[in-house]
């Protein structure tokens, strides 16, 4: 390998790689021992076994505060989606996933299509400085954000009746409880930061 390549990725001599620990589509639990197991981890062993350097996880409780450590030099690599308001500070890689994401309406909801829901009088439920976030704040005009700390106040603030017609985010994870409209709205990329 490269030494000037393994010293500009792990330049303490063990690569730190930052997790976003909510996106469970990345991390998809923790082993008995309590490390973090799924895609992000796995990636981040094979760039560490491949470079030849011991690996160390850093955990995040979520991708704004992930961002927020970029320029204090406590990881080597952030696994977090591509953004053009973290590019500011952040360079990505291309894309190592493609996430699909959508709205999540109620059963029995009025709103059949994506299109329908930046509407004003519309509240859409959304993970705060997520992916998700970043991109309805860049692009909504009528309907109002409703930010909350994590996924699953987000859609708990969906859930509470009156409080958010749609949640925003990824589509999957109450695919039995709620509807999602038929019209995505974007796709997220996650790069290697």
């Amino acid at each position: 390998m490269n030494k000037a390549l393994v010293l500009e990725m792990a330049p303490t001599g063990t690569l730190r790689v930052a997790l976003n620990m909510i996106n469970f589509l990345l991390i998809s639990g923790k082993s008995p021992e309590g490390a973090p197991v799924g895609v992000a981890p796995d990636l981040a062993r094979t760039i560490a076994d491949r470079i030849g350097v011991p690996l160390q996880l850093i955990q995040y409780g979520s991708p704004g505060e992930l961002a927020d450590d970029a320029d204090k030099n406590v990881w080597d690599i952030g696994l977090i989606g591509a953004e053009p308001v973290r590019a500011q500070k952040i360079d990505f890689s291309t894309a190592y996933v493609e996430i699909e994401a959508t709205y999540l309406v109620p059963a029995g909801s009025g709103l059949k299509h994506a299109s329908e829901v930046d509407r004003p009088g519309n509240r859409i439920a959304v993970s705060a400085r997520s992916a998700y976030d970043l991109w309805l704040t860049r692009n909504i005009q009528h309907a109002q954000l409703l930010h909350a700390e994590g996924f699953e106040r987000a859609q708990a603030a969906h859930a509470r009746l009156g409080e958010a017609k749609t949640a925003g985010g990824i589509a999957l994870r109450r695919a039995l409880e709620l509807a999602p409209l038929g019209e995505h709205t974007h796709h997220v990329q996650v790069a290697v930061a």
